[in-house]
């Protein structure tokens, strides 16, 4: 408890210092506008410019961060990714996404850390879980719930021929034992498998994956990529209690599009956003009509104005 104190003072602070700074910056942009007017120097005019640039980038940021008001915006986010219809092209498809995650969570300064993995029959990754750390991590990352859709020439097709392949993304806080979630031991079926993943001949030879279903839900979690049974099975349970925060909570709202957005399937027509790599090169968000056309950039980590659009898009 005193370490989550310490860390919302910390927060509160980083936010404080910022504000302070913007603050100065804005006195200092009055200062250079007035002496622009008492004098023609252009070096003066371009400095002006450009200062006004950064600080219109720091506002913006410093205002999105005021729509991160949601009871859990704060904590780390748990992203669970899953390939849909396409086979080895959706399984491809997966691990681009979560390099693009991983990309944008590492530029923020966030920890990623891999919860759970099953590689693909042939290429990329048939479902992953992973755990982002960072101030607002779940805040940001609520935006990229649903389902994704890539349009490209597949790199798995001999003849050459474009591919459209679906993944969904789920995003979870994470809960931590100050917040009480109900789950009884006799609820649980807990099952023990080798593991289908690398890591040498240990996971091989031993029973170490396990797999846990929440009966009355029917939730169902898994964990292959730690060492030892124990340490799947806590990091199997740390899952389970963020998705059934997540169930609980779209219980008591009353209201399933406020909290998980619209379950659909995994294909055709219920994408959030496509990624389109042939025959031209474009993002678009489909809730948000936001339109990128470097979809390489995109790719890198850069998703910050598809998450922007989002957050003001639910905040009005």
């Amino acid at each position: 408890m005193a370490q989550k104190t310490l860390q919302r003072l910390n927060d509160l602070k980083e936010k404080f210092d910022n504000f302070t700074l913007l603050e100065k910056k804005y006195d200092d942009l009055l200062t250079l506008i007035e002496l622009c007017t008492e004098t023609d120097d252009e070096e003066l005019r371009t400095e002006l410019l450009n200062e006004m640039k950064d600080f219109k980038k720091q506002l913006e940021k410093m205002k999105l961060q005021t729509l991160l008001s949601g009871k859990y915006d704060g904590r780390n986010a748990i992203l669970t990714l899953h390939a849909g219809a396409g086979g080895t092209e959706a399984q491809d498809w997966v691990s681009m996404l979560l390099r693009m995650y991983t990309r944008w969570a590492e530029d923020k300064g966030y920890k990623v850390s891999i919860l759970d993995m099953l590689p693909g029959d042939e290429a990329g990754i048939k479902s992953a879980a992973v755990l982002v750390e960072g101030p607002n991590a779940y805040g940001y990352l609520k935006s990229e719930k649903g389902v994704h859709r890539l349009v490209r020439i597949s790199p798995f097709d001999a003849a050459g021929r474009r591919h459209t392949s679906f993944a969904s993304v789920d995003v979870m806080p994470e809960i931590d034992d100050d917040i009480e979630i109900d789950i009884k031991p006799e609820d649980l079926k807990i099952d023990t498998f080798r593991s289908g993943g690398a890591g040498g001949q240990h996971v091989n030879k031993t029973e170490s994956a396990v797999r846990i279903t929440h009966i009355p839900t029917g939730t169902v979690v898994s964990c292959q990529n730690e060492r030892s049974q124990q340490s799947n099975r806590n990091t199997a349970m740390k899952i389970l209690r963020a998705k059934l925060f997540d169930i609980y909570q779209e219980e008591q709202q009353k209201e399933l599009d406020k909290i998980r957005g619209s379950q659909k399937e995994i294909a055709w027509g219920s994408q959030i956003r496509s990624y389109i790599f042939h025959p031209y090169s474009l993002v678009k968000d489909h809730r948000t009509d936001v339109e990128v056309g470097n979809v390489q950039a995109v790719m890198d980590g850069e998703l910050d104005e598809f998450i922007n659009a989002y957050l003001k898009s639910i905040a009005r």
